[in-house]
């Protein structure tokens, strides 16, 4: 089986990333957040094989991240389920047949979980790590549905609900991965905050 990790990312530019937790600690610090997330990230991905498709937004130096399986392409379409979409869509027709994307805003997120969802997709359509803010922390599928991304209102409460819906909706079996903790509000920084002068 060809596995493949599609990891969403952004340049962490102040003001740009982390908005919702810059008006509790300040932009800058929230940018410093972000970038130790995207590094806490790409380390928990050493231990898992599968090649890694990196689609960013905004400036990105591909000399920071491993030079094997490591793959790099700019994010296209008008709204994040589009860009998600086509995304999976473009790593689908390079011939994998096992394809996972995670962002960089889960500290909770381990490598396990990464595993857990390749083994879960040998016997499910989709999976799906749920994040308790409504959404979802990682997705996959074995063959591209754009179905999964449609109807669905970004960056609220609603999206894992209506993911799940959808999925059921073109008949495909989905499973459950453990429930985790995105970061985008202060409360959200849980062992963080022990770390926020560090930042």
């Amino acid at each position: 089986m060809k596995k493949a990790i599609i990891v969403f990312q952004k340049y962490p530019e102040p003001g740009k990333v982390k908005t919702r937790l810059a008006e509790s600690i300040g932009a800058e610090k929230a940018a410093n957040i972000y970038a130790f997330l995207i590094r806490h990230t790409h380390q928990q991905l050493q231990d898992v094989n599968a090649a890694i498709f990196v689609f960013y937004q905004g400036p990105i130096d591909s000399h920071d991240y491993p030079k094997q399986d490591y793959f790099f392409h700019p994010q296209k379409g008008k709204d994040l389920g589009d860009k998600m979409s086509q995304a999976f869509q473009e790593v689908f027709e390079k011939g994998f047949d096992q394809v996972l994307i995670i962002g960089t805003d889960c500290y909770e997120l381990k490598s396990k979980h990464l595993q857990e969802a390749f083994t879960a997709i040998k016997k499910n359509d989709v999976v799906i790590g749920p994040a308790r803010d409504g959404g979802y922390y990682l997705l996959g599928m074995r063959e591209f549905s754009p179905n999964l991304f449609r109807g669905i209102a970004w960056s609220s409460e609603s999206v894992l609900r209506a993911t799940l819906k959808n999925a059921a909706d073109a008949g495909m079996s989905s499973q459950l991965l453990e429930m985790l903790n995105d970061v985008d509000r202060y409360e959200d920084l849980g062992k963080l905050k022990d770390k926020l002068e560090q930042f």
